[in-house]
């Protein structure tokens, strides 16, 4: 399941780049986030299973919805507006690293252990290997041209933000562990909230009604995002959620680039470097460390 949820998340950046080319942030994510409340809530129709109505759980909800849904997929979606989906792939791999500050400050039982700390390192590592001395393009190290594109180093920073408000909503979704709440109605719920709160922002900011229609391919792209990219893939990270801890859970991010790259290579003319193929064998490396599995049948 956790390299399904990898495959299906990597395929999100691919249509954040066809959707980014026609459409405004906000409405990109009101659409996914949208289009993805209404197929589950379909999906929970057909299995006569109602939506819960107390305020506490919708209070979780939102929380939810607004940590996991409305500020990354913003932050994302944003920069790719200015950088590759290869790039924000690489470094929406850092939420591994906050996961493990943020699990460790505000939980009990995921403190850091010597192999998540080397391997978050060595994870790293490799997302600093696979960026290289694109880290200084947009910024005031890059000379004239670098000032000139500056939005490039706001772009990188939006993408380590949404990495660090998915470290919260993992951390925070360990609590639907106790409300008896199935993950298919934790994925319709984090998402219907979510569009509650787009859905005046994108009428007030964007004003979709006097937007140019978009072309077939974002149209697609958004369709892609609603049903492959949040509805299939929530489902996956409740059931991955309720059976592991928030780390584990966010070393998917880490499995995310090599597809994202691969998807922008073959169709949005992006290209891949060795320091890309040296970044991979680190993050892998990483993965396995922090894992502790491989280690420990090595050991025995």
């Amino acid at each position: 399941m956790l390299f399904t949820l990898a495959l299906v998340w990597a395929g999100s950046f691919f249509f954040n780049g066809l959707a980014v080319r026609e459409l405004p942030t906000l409405t990109i994510v009101l659409g996914r986030v949208g289009g993805a409340s209404l197929i589950l809530l379909l999906v929970l129709r057909m299995m006569r299973r109602p939506l819960p109505r107390g305020l506490p759980i919708w209070r979780a909800f939102f929380i939810m919805g607004f940590l996991n849904n409305v500020v990354p997929f913003g932050l994302i979606v944003w920069g790719q507006g200015h950088i590759s989906s290869g790039q924000a792939a690489i470094l929406n791999a850092t939420t591994p690293i906050f996961t493990v500050i943020v699990a460790h400050l505000l939980t009990a039982d995921e403190t850091m252990l010597r192999r998540h700390i080397v391997g978050v390192l060595t994870g790293f590592a490799g997302v600093a290997v696979m960026i290289g001395s694109e880290i200084f393009i947009g910024s005031p190290f890059a000379g004239d041209q670098g000032l000139a594109d500056s939005v490039i180093l706001p772009a990188q920073c939006a993408l380590l933000g949404a990495a660090l408000s998915y470290a919260f909503a993992s951390v925070f979704g360990r609590r639907f562990r106790g409300l008896d709440v199935a993950p298919m109605v934790t994925a319709t719920g984090q998402v219907t909230a979510s569009t509650v709160m787009l859905l005046p922002l994108v009428m007030l900011i964007d004003r979709p009604w006097e937007m140019p229609l978009p072309g077939a391919a974002a149209i697609m792209a958004v369709v892609g995002l609603a049903s492959i990219s949040t509805a299939f893939a929530y489902v996956l990270f409740f059931q991955i959620l309720a059976r592991t801890g928030a780390t584990n859970l966010s070393l998917v991010t880490m499995l995310i680039p090599p597809g994202a790259i691969g998807l922008g290579i073959l169709f949005l003319d992006e290209t891949m470097v060795a320091r890309h193929i040296a970044g991979l064998v680190l993050i892998v490396a990483g993965l396995l460390i922090m894992d502790g599995r491989v280690l420990a049948r090595k050991g025995q």
